[in-house]
């Protein structure tokens, strides 16, 4: 599977961005996720996502302003990111996996098999 993620860019604080992330060469696996990456720090998870929408999964930093989704027929998954604050600017990542994890583990960067190149936002204040 290979994996594209576009949406990035500069946005003011407070503004909107939407991420997305195309699958090629396959379906999209079981789980989808987001990460992202700041300068100096290391890999966080933001938010992963089952394909049956039974589980999802927000990092605390940012539940109530991102929503992950993902549109099966169009093999892509999105986070939307609403409220962007400063501290939000990083390069994002996307990540799948065949098969679902629990809840636990599912922002836990290392259960995921394919990773997406990432896309930077940047936030100003």
């Amino acid at each position: 599977v290979q994996l594209q993620a576009s949406g990035g860019g500069l946005v003011q604080a407070g503004g909107s961005l939407r991420l997305s992330c195309a699958a090629s060469g396959s379906s999209l696996g079981s789980l989808t996720a987001w990460f992202r990456q700041a300068p100096g720090k290391e890999r966080e998870g933001v938010s992963c996502h089952s394909r049956s929408g039974i589980s999802t999964v927000y990092t605390d930093s940012v539940r109530g302003r991102f929503t992950i989704s993902r549109d099966n027929a169009k093999n892509t998954v999105y986070l939307q990111m609403n409220s962007l604050k400063p501290e939000d600017t990083a390069i994002y990542f996307c990540a799948s996996r065949a098969v679902g994890v629990p809840n636990s583990a599912c922002l836990n960067s290392n259960v995921y098999d394919y990773w997406g190149q990432g896309t930077q936002v940047t936030v100003s204040s």
